[in-house]
């Protein structure tokens, strides 16, 4: 399996254009992780601005960019900032979740044996 080296855009929400956008590469992903992602995205970028999107790293980290326009004074980085630490620590399990599928069935790792 060829080592990918950019990210790779799982989701993410525009402000300006007002759309959200799902790579179809996840279209197998449940319905329910589906909406919960557009909630998130869609909530962000209202209470915030920008633009966020949630990506995966080669190793298959997921992260969260938020960029914004030079001429949107409205944009805040701090409040953008504090605003993804509280979506990570309340959608923790969620996003753990999202990055086990991503190593499993993008990167091809063994899934962890509980013991």
């Amino acid at each position: 399996m060829k080592k990918q080296e950019e990210n790779i855009v799982l989701c993410g929400a525009n402000s300006y254009e007002q759309k959200y956008y799902l790579n179809q590469q996840f279209s197998s992903l449940p319905q329910s992780i589906k909406d919960e992602l557009q909630i998130m995205c869609v909530l962000y970028t209202e209470e915030v601005g920008g633009i966020l999107t949630m990506e995966f790293e080669p190793d298959g980290t997921l992260i969260f960019k938020s960029i914004a326009d030079d001429m949107d004074y409205y944009y805040d980085d701090i409040s953008a900032g504090l605003k993804i630490k509280q979506m990570q620590q309340t959608k923790m399990e969620l996003l753990e979740s999202l990055e086990l599928y991503y190593r499993i069935f993008f990167l091809g790792e063994k899934p962890p044996v509980e013991s």
